[in-house]
């Protein structure tokens, strides 16, 4: 009762991550993603519900406030 929830993460921490990009950058392994605009996260999800997706999307924000 109470509705509280404790969860967790095994991805480990901050050295592993480090560890793992720098292996991931030597070895030249990369993640295939459709990168959208944040104008399109409607579709995306759309999509998403049709079961349309290849790859991750990945929402490009870096541009978001320069556009606003």
């Amino acid at each position: 009762m109470g509705g509280k929830i404790l969860a967790g993460s095994g991805i480990g921490g901050m050295q592993a991550t480090q560890e793992m990009i720098d292996f991931a950058g030597k070895h030249n392994i990369t993640a295939d993603i459709e990168l959208i605009r944040t104008d399109y996260v409607n579709e995306a999800m759309e999509r998403l519900a049709k079961s349309d997706v290849r790859y991750r999307f990945v929402i490009d924000v870096g541009n978001t406030l320069a556009a606003a």
